[in-house]
Protein backbone atom coordinates (compact mmCIF):
# COMPACT_ATOMS: atom_id res chain seq x y z
CA UNK A 1 0.00 0.00 0.00
CA UNK A 2 3.04 2.26 0.19
CA UNK A 3 2.51 5.48 -1.75
CA UNK A 4 -1.29 5.13 -1.89
CA UNK A 5 -3.51 7.95 -0.65
CA UNK A 6 -6.40 7.48 1.80
CA UNK A 7 -9.19 9.88 2.72
CA UNK A 8 -10.64 9.18 6.16
CA UNK A 9 -13.79 11.09 7.04
CA UNK A 10 -14.03 12.02 10.70
CA UNK A 11 -10.40 11.05 11.00
CA UNK A 12 -9.26 13.47 13.70
CA UNK A 13 -10.16 11.27 16.67
CA UNK A 14 -11.45 7.88 17.74
CA UNK A 15 -11.39 4.91 15.38
CA UNK A 16 -10.66 7.26 12.48
CA UNK A 17 -7.40 8.47 13.99
CA UNK A 18 -6.36 4.94 14.97
CA UNK A 19 -7.01 3.83 11.39
CA UNK A 20 -4.97 6.76 10.08
CA UNK A 21 -2.00 5.59 12.16
CA UNK A 22 -2.43 1.98 11.01
CA UNK A 23 -2.35 2.98 7.34
CA UNK A 24 0.39 5.60 7.68
CA UNK A 25 2.59 2.94 9.26
CA UNK A 26 2.24 1.02 5.98
CA UNK A 27 3.31 4.04 3.94
CA UNK A 28 -0.12 5.38 3.00
CA UNK A 29 -0.56 9.16 2.69
CA UNK A 30 -3.51 10.30 4.80
CA UNK A 31 -6.10 13.03 4.26
CA UNK A 32 -7.80 13.63 7.59
CA UNK A 33 -11.27 15.09 7.18
CA UNK A 34 -12.74 16.90 10.18
CA UNK A 35 -15.81 19.01 10.88
CA UNK A 36 -14.91 20.96 14.04
CA UNK A 37 -11.77 19.47 15.58
CA UNK A 38 -9.16 21.39 13.55
CA UNK A 39 -6.42 21.46 16.17
CA UNK A 40 -6.52 17.71 16.69
CA UNK A 41 -6.68 16.97 12.96
CA UNK A 42 -3.71 19.19 12.17
CA UNK A 43 -1.72 17.76 15.08
CA UNK A 44 -2.44 14.20 13.94
CA UNK A 45 -1.35 14.96 10.37
CA UNK A 46 1.89 16.45 11.67
CA UNK A 47 2.49 13.52 14.01
CA UNK A 48 2.00 10.95 11.23
CA UNK A 49 4.40 12.82 8.97
CA UNK A 50 7.05 12.97 11.66
CA UNK A 51 6.59 9.35 12.68
CA UNK A 52 6.17 7.62 9.31
CA UNK A 53 7.39 10.13 6.71
CA UNK A 54 4.12 10.07 4.81
CA UNK A 55 2.39 13.08 3.25
CA UNK A 56 -0.60 13.95 5.43
CA UNK A 57 -3.12 16.79 5.44
CA UNK A 58 -6.16 17.87 7.45
CA UNK A 59 -9.11 19.22 5.46
CA UNK A 60 -12.33 20.61 6.92
CA UNK A 61 -15.75 19.58 5.65
CA UNK A 62 -19.20 18.63 6.91
CA UNK A 63 -19.85 15.51 4.86
CA UNK A 64 -23.59 15.64 5.51
CA UNK A 65 -23.70 18.57 3.04
CA UNK A 66 -23.22 17.99 -0.68
CA UNK A 67 -21.52 21.33 -1.35
CA UNK A 68 -18.99 20.70 1.42
CA UNK A 69 -18.21 17.26 -0.01
CA UNK A 70 -17.60 18.95 -3.36
CA UNK A 71 -15.31 21.51 -1.72
CA UNK A 72 -13.53 18.78 0.22
CA UNK A 73 -12.71 16.72 -2.87
CA UNK A 74 -11.69 19.85 -4.75
CA UNK A 75 -9.15 20.60 -2.03
CA UNK A 76 -7.96 17.00 -1.98
CA UNK A 77 -7.34 16.94 -5.73
CA UNK A 78 -5.22 20.07 -5.47
CA UNK A 79 -2.77 18.05 -3.38
CA UNK A 80 -3.16 14.49 -4.69
CA UNK A 81 -3.90 13.16 -8.15
CA UNK A 82 -6.56 10.82 -6.76
CA UNK A 83 -7.83 9.06 -3.66
CA UNK A 84 -6.97 5.37 -3.69
CA UNK A 85 -8.62 4.40 -0.40
CA UNK A 86 -11.84 6.05 0.76
CA UNK A 87 -12.86 5.29 4.33
CA UNK A 88 -16.32 6.54 5.28
CA UNK A 89 -15.59 6.63 8.99
CA UNK A 90 -17.64 9.70 10.01
CA UNK A 91 -21.15 8.83 11.13
CA UNK A 92 -23.33 11.27 13.06
CA UNK A 93 -24.94 9.63 16.09
CA UNK A 94 -27.24 10.88 18.83
CA UNK A 95 -26.55 9.20 22.18
CA UNK A 96 -29.81 10.32 23.76
CA UNK A 97 -32.40 7.57 23.61
CA UNK A 98 -35.38 8.73 21.57
CA UNK A 99 -38.35 7.10 19.96
CA UNK A 100 -38.70 7.88 16.27
CA UNK A 101 -41.43 10.46 16.86
CA UNK A 102 -39.18 12.37 19.26
CA UNK A 103 -36.55 13.14 16.62
CA UNK A 104 -36.75 16.62 15.18
CA UNK A 105 -36.87 16.94 11.41
CA UNK A 106 -33.41 18.51 11.54
CA UNK A 107 -31.97 15.63 13.59
CA UNK A 108 -33.45 13.06 11.23
CA UNK A 109 -32.06 14.82 8.15
CA UNK A 110 -28.62 15.19 9.71
CA UNK A 111 -28.37 11.50 10.64
CA UNK A 112 -29.64 10.28 7.29
CA UNK A 113 -27.46 12.61 5.23
CA UNK A 114 -24.38 12.17 7.42
CA UNK A 115 -24.55 8.37 7.43
CA UNK A 116 -25.99 7.59 3.99
CA UNK A 117 -26.09 10.52 1.56
CA UNK A 118 -22.49 11.44 2.43
CA UNK A 119 -21.32 8.09 1.09
CA UNK A 120 -23.13 8.77 -2.18
CA UNK A 121 -21.68 12.29 -2.43
CA UNK A 122 -18.05 11.35 -1.82
CA UNK A 123 -18.13 8.06 -3.71
CA UNK A 124 -19.66 9.75 -6.75
CA UNK A 125 -16.95 12.42 -6.67
CA UNK A 126 -14.02 10.05 -6.10
CA UNK A 127 -14.87 6.85 -8.00
CA UNK A 128 -14.17 8.36 -11.47
CA UNK A 129 -10.55 8.95 -10.41
CA UNK A 130 -10.33 5.38 -9.12
CA UNK A 131 -11.66 4.08 -12.44
CA UNK A 132 -8.90 5.90 -14.30
CA UNK A 133 -6.30 4.02 -12.26
CA UNK A 134 -8.29 0.73 -12.37
CA UNK A 135 -7.77 0.45 -8.61
CA UNK A 136 -9.61 1.56 -5.51
CA UNK A 137 -10.77 0.61 -2.06
CA UNK A 138 -13.95 1.95 -0.45
CA UNK A 139 -14.76 0.99 3.13
CA UNK A 140 -17.95 1.96 4.93
CA UNK A 141 -18.85 1.58 8.59
CA UNK A 142 -22.00 -0.14 9.83
CA UNK A 143 -23.21 -1.96 12.93
CA UNK A 144 -23.62 -5.61 13.87
CA UNK A 145 -26.18 -7.51 11.74
CA UNK A 146 -26.94 -4.38 9.71
CA UNK A 147 -27.35 -6.51 6.57
CA UNK A 148 -30.41 -8.18 8.13
CA UNK A 149 -32.19 -4.80 8.54
CA UNK A 150 -32.81 -5.33 12.28
CA UNK A 151 -34.83 -2.98 14.40
CA UNK A 152 -32.75 -0.96 16.86
CA UNK A 153 -34.81 0.59 19.62
CA UNK A 154 -34.23 4.37 20.10
CA UNK A 155 -31.83 4.45 17.14
CA UNK A 156 -34.32 4.67 14.26
CA UNK A 157 -32.58 7.27 12.10
CA UNK A 158 -29.07 5.87 12.56
CA UNK A 159 -30.25 2.29 11.96
CA UNK A 160 -32.27 3.25 8.87
CA UNK A 161 -29.31 5.11 7.37
CA UNK A 162 -26.80 2.34 8.04
CA UNK A 163 -29.18 -0.34 6.78
CA UNK A 164 -29.54 1.61 3.54
CA UNK A 165 -25.77 1.99 3.49
CA UNK A 166 -25.29 -1.78 3.70
CA UNK A 167 -27.30 -2.18 0.51
CA UNK A 168 -25.50 0.74 -1.14
CA UNK A 169 -22.14 -0.79 -0.21
CA UNK A 170 -23.04 -4.08 -1.86
CA UNK A 171 -24.45 -2.31 -4.92
CA UNK A 172 -21.38 -0.16 -5.52
CA UNK A 173 -19.25 -3.29 -5.08
CA UNK A 174 -21.11 -4.97 -7.96
CA UNK A 175 -21.08 -1.89 -10.18
CA UNK A 176 -17.36 -1.16 -9.77
CA UNK A 177 -15.91 -4.68 -9.59
CA UNK A 178 -14.69 -4.64 -13.19
CA UNK A 179 -12.84 -1.37 -12.50
CA UNK A 180 -10.58 -2.90 -9.86
CA UNK A 181 -12.50 -1.18 -7.06
CA UNK A 182 -13.57 -3.16 -3.99
CA UNK A 183 -16.26 -1.95 -1.59
CA UNK A 184 -16.80 -3.47 1.85
CA UNK A 185 -18.36 -2.58 5.20
CA UNK A 186 -16.82 -3.02 8.64
CA UNK A 187 -19.15 -3.16 11.64
CA UNK A 188 -17.53 -2.30 14.99
CA UNK A 189 -18.89 -3.63 18.24
CA UNK A 190 -19.36 -1.68 21.44
CA UNK A 191 -16.07 0.23 21.40
CA UNK A 192 -16.44 3.38 23.46
CA UNK A 193 -14.50 6.31 24.87
CA UNK A 194 -10.74 6.04 25.08
CA UNK A 195 -10.83 2.46 23.78
CA UNK A 196 -11.44 3.81 20.27
CA UNK A 197 -7.81 4.95 20.08
CA UNK A 198 -6.17 2.17 22.09
CA UNK A 199 -4.16 -0.84 20.95
CA UNK A 200 -5.05 -4.48 21.44
CA UNK A 201 -2.18 -4.91 23.91
CA UNK A 202 -3.91 -2.35 26.17
CA UNK A 203 -7.01 -4.54 26.37
CA UNK A 204 -5.55 -8.05 26.60
CA UNK A 205 -5.51 -8.12 30.40
CA UNK A 206 -8.66 -6.06 30.97
CA UNK A 207 -11.72 -8.09 31.91
CA UNK A 208 -15.03 -7.26 30.20
CA UNK A 209 -17.72 -9.65 31.40
CA UNK A 210 -20.30 -8.27 28.93
CA UNK A 211 -18.24 -9.29 25.88
CA UNK A 212 -18.00 -13.03 25.10
CA UNK A 213 -14.29 -12.87 24.20
CA UNK A 214 -13.71 -11.41 27.66
CA UNK A 215 -11.97 -8.13 26.85
CA UNK A 216 -12.92 -4.68 25.52
CA UNK A 217 -12.69 -3.92 21.82
CA UNK A 218 -10.15 -1.34 20.66
CA UNK A 219 -9.55 1.00 17.77
CA UNK A 220 -6.77 -1.30 16.62
CA UNK A 221 -9.24 -4.19 16.29
CA UNK A 222 -11.16 -2.16 13.72
CA UNK A 223 -8.15 -0.50 12.08
CA UNK A 224 -6.52 -3.89 11.39
CA UNK A 225 -9.58 -5.08 9.49
CA UNK A 226 -9.80 -1.84 7.50
CA UNK A 227 -6.11 -2.09 6.67
CA UNK A 228 -6.54 -5.69 5.55
CA UNK A 229 -9.41 -4.75 3.22
CA UNK A 230 -7.37 -1.86 1.80
CA UNK A 231 -4.43 -4.10 0.94
CA UNK A 232 -3.58 -4.87 -2.70
CA UNK A 233 -3.94 -8.61 -2.05
CA UNK A 234 -7.52 -8.24 -0.78
CA UNK A 235 -8.88 -7.76 -4.31
CA UNK A 236 -11.10 -10.85 -4.11
CA UNK A 237 -13.05 -9.48 -1.15
CA UNK A 238 -15.85 -7.13 -2.18
CA UNK A 239 -19.46 -6.60 -1.18
CA UNK A 240 -18.69 -8.09 2.24
CA UNK A 241 -20.03 -6.95 5.60
CA UNK A 242 -17.65 -7.85 8.40
CA UNK A 243 -18.61 -7.60 12.08
CA UNK A 244 -15.87 -7.01 14.64
CA UNK A 245 -17.76 -7.24 17.93
CA UNK A 246 -16.05 -9.76 20.18
CA UNK A 247 -19.34 -11.67 20.02
CA UNK A 248 -21.30 -8.98 21.88
CA UNK A 249 -24.93 -8.33 20.96
CA UNK A 250 -24.72 -4.55 20.67
CA UNK A 251 -28.35 -4.02 19.68
CA UNK A 252 -29.58 -5.63 22.89
CA UNK A 253 -27.18 -3.66 25.09
CA UNK A 254 -29.97 -1.40 26.35
CA UNK A 255 -31.75 -4.34 27.99
CA UNK A 256 -28.88 -5.36 30.27
CA UNK A 257 -27.42 -1.96 31.17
Amino acid sequence: MKGKTALITGGAAGIGSRTAAELAEKGVNIIINYRTNEDRAVALARQLTEQYGTKNFAIKGDISKRNECENLTEEVFKVFESVDILIHNAGPYIHERKKMTEYSFEEWDYLIHGNLSAVFYLSKLIIPKMREKKWGRIITIGFDRVETAPGWIYRSAFAAAKTGLASLTKTIALEEADCGITVNMVCPGDIVGEWKEKDIKDAINVRDSFTPVGRPGTGEDIARVISFLADEKSSFITGSIISVTGGKDVLSKIYYE
